[in-house]
């Protein structure tokens, strides 16, 4: 899931379903984003069990770490 502001919605998602989630936070944000880095900072802050946070707007990191975990669960 890809998520800005704070980056709280990994954590919420987490804690909701028995599944592997990613998380990417976004450069694109209202008030004191930083440039991604808040909400980079919320997600690795995150005590959401099975979540795995790549860098701010990496789409690709996120694309290879799914298809690592569709692997090894298929």
């Amino acid at each position: 899931m890809v998520a800005g502001r704070e980056g709280a919605l990994p954590s919420v998602v987490a804690g909701l379903v028995d599944k592997p989630a990613i998380a990417v936070p976004t450069s694109t944000g209202y008030g004191a984003s930083f440039g991604g880095l808040a909400a980079l900072l919320g997600m690795l802050n995150s005590c959401g069990s099975g979540v795995t946070v790549v860098t701010i707007d990496n789409g690709f990191g996120a694309a290879y770490a799914a298809a690592t975990i569709n692997r090894l669960l298929g």
